[in-house]
This record gives structure tokens, sequence and C-alpha cells, in this order.
């Protein structure tokens, strides 16, 4: 690379930001010019972490902008705070990585999109499943045509709930009285197993598919007595080619970076000529085609730099003039979410429904 990317991070209501904040430090052409949160507590351990002075830590995200002058904004709000952040930050003239979901909302993704458009910056979408090897590895079999057209997706993903665990995947104990306080658990700021996951295997499951969107989809969710958000939802969409399937679940027996639940976190990839099992940090994925009908363990690829973490990539195609693809570009992430809205919608009515458009 040519430049020294300098890169901020802006809201931490997700714990991400920590994980994101990692690659920016660890990048041998990329520093942290600044972080923000109205919070400071919030931001006491990366400051400490990645050894950023007082001047690079702000509690007003503006002065944080106009200090630090940053090429790419990492936004970590709450789910229901995505259009209102990316609108808040669009004027500076900045790249903008949003941590996912993409919205809370199909309309919300859509003045995303159209705020960035206008700066004529790059809007990302990072999905840290796209990173797991595993489902790189499956992608890439699936292009080489080694089940043939993929026909159904089944996908199924959770951790024990959101705070059981923070940045970089430390384990904490949740407790009731943080529960009350999480906006993971508030509706009016997008919470819930659905919005949290949903569009992880929605938008990964559009690219092993290719693009290719349902017709329509069926939603059911659970949600526990005392809480305004689901905590469990499975999601039947329908294609032209048959019924795929993406469950979330909070609450899961284990979390599936230390030890992998039953049913396993991840993917199993139906096509017209052999499936795919494609579970989480998994060492191997499992294939069956005609040629080998028992099934074959396969290694992952190892990712290497800089398609091994979602920094390192965008830096790579800002510096190329590459297009962001994949996962990660708006458009697949927008067949996505209308997916997401649509079991959504779904959920409530109680009843099958159109895909959203």
């Amino acid at each position: 690379m040519s430049k020294k990317w300098k890169v901020a991070g802006i809201n931490f209501d997700h714990m991400h930001m920590g994980d994101l904040l990692r690659h920016v430090h660890e990048h041998p052409n990329a520093e942290i010019t600044g972080i923000a949160d109205e919070q400071p507590e919030r931001m006491r351990d990366a400051a400490t972490r990645f050894g950023l002075p007082a001047d690079r830590v702000f509690t007003d995200f503006r002065q944080c902008l106009e200090q630090g002058k940053p090429d790419l904004v990492i936004l970590c709000p709450a789910t229901g705070e995505h259009a209102k952040w990316t609108q808040l930050v669009a004027p500076y003239r900045t790249h903008i990585l949003m941590e996912k979901p993409f919205a809370s909302s199909l309309a919300d993704a859509d003045t995303m999109t159209t705020t960035m458009a206008a700066t004529k910056k790059q809007l990302v979408i990072n999905w840290p499943m796209r990173w797991i090897a595993s489902h790189v590895t499956t992608k890439r079999l699936i292009d080489e045509k080694r089940i043939g057209q993929v026909i159904e997706v089944h996908y199924y993903a959770g951790n024990r709930g959101p705070l059981w665990h923070t940045a970089d995947k430390i384990e904490t104990t949740p407790t009731a009285k943080k529960k009350a306080a999480s906006w993971f658990y508030r509706k009016s700021a997008g919470g819930g197993s659905l919005l949290d996951y949903l569009g992880y295997g929605t938008t990964l499951g559009t690219w092993f598919m290719s693009g290719k969107v349902p017709l329509e989809v069926t939603a059911v969710t659970d949600q526990p007595k005392g809480l305004e958000v689901d905590e469990h939802s499975i999601v039947i969409a329908r294609y032209d080619t048959g019924l795929s399937k993406f469950e979330t679940r909070w609450g899961t027996f284990t979390d599936p970076w230390k030890h992998q639940p039953q049913p396993k976190s991840g993917f199993v990839i139906a096509g017209t000529k052999g499936t795919i099992a494609s579970y989480d940090y998994a060492a191997t994925i499992r294939i069956q085609t005609e040629a080998n009908p028992e099934g074959l363990e396969i290694p992952v690829d190892i990712l290497s730099h800089p398609f091994d973490n979602p920094i390192a990539y965008v830096l790579h195609c800002l510096e190329t003039g590459k297009k962001i693809d994949g996962p990660l570009s708006p458009k697949m992430a927008r067949i996505g979410q209308q997916i997401v809205d649509s079991a959504v919608l779904s959920a409530r009515l109680r009843k099958t429904v159109p895909l959203l458009t």
C-alpha cells in the first residue's frame, strides 16, 4: 500500500467494535486516528489495549472526525440507529464500514445507501461470518460447480446470548440488570435474535445462491415472557428451486467459537449434484458429490492477507479501486434485508408473505 489509512471508531453499542479496532491496530498501513462514544467507560478497554493517547479519545463524534480526518469510519451503533449514524457521519465525506446487520428495516437500509451515494464514498456492511474459513471455502467450491446449482440453504446460528461475551469473545456473565439496560433487548433499538442473526444467514445464503431471491417467506418467533424481543426464530424462504430454512437462537447450550452447540452453528448447502456441510470455525468441511456420495472431509482454505479480515479487505479495495463485493456489498446485503423484513412481517401477521421489495 502506498499510503497510511486513517481509521476512526465511532459508537461502541456493539461489542464488535473492539474486534474491528484490533484489525486496524494490527494492519501495517493503518492507524486509529480516534474513537468516540458518549459513554467514556465503554472506550476504556480499547484505548488501553491499542495505546491511544487522551487526545484521540472523544465523547463528541464531531470532534473525532474533525481532528482525526479519517479515510474510513467504523460504526457499531444499535441496529435501530444504523441509518441515523450513517446520516450523521456522511457529511464528513468518509467511507463507512457498518458492523452487521445492515439495518433494522429495509427503509433504513435504503436511506443509508442513498445517503452514502450522495457522498460518492463507499458503504460497507461487515458480516463477521464472512471471514470464517469454512464458509469461504464453501463459496469457492460452489463457484467451481462442485455441487452443481445451489437449490437449498439450511442455516442455524446464534450463541448463549449477546451479554455472555465482550470484544474478542472475552466471556462475561449477564445479570438481570445488564439485560434490562441492554439495547439488545429493546424492540425500539432493533434488538432480538432475528434482527441480530438472521441477516447473517440470509445474506451469506444469497451469496451462496449467487444473488437469487425467494418468492415468499414464512416466519415464527419465540418471545419469552417478560421480554419485548424474540430469542428464537425459524424462517422458511420459498425459492423457485424449493425451500430454504434460516434459524436464529439466543440461548444455545454453548458458544460456537468455543464448543459447537447442537444443532451445530453454520450452513448445510444442497445442490443439484451434491451437498456441503460448512460449520462455524471448523477445520474441515464435508462435501458429497456424485463421484463421492459417501462424503469427503476437505481441509478449509487458509485465508491470506488482505482477504482474511474486513479491515484488510476494505482497505485493499479502496487502495486498488476494486469493487466491494459479496456479503459486504450493500446490493447483496439488501437482498438479505428484504428477507429479514419479510420475516418480521410474517411473524407479526402469523402468515406467509411475498418477499418485500
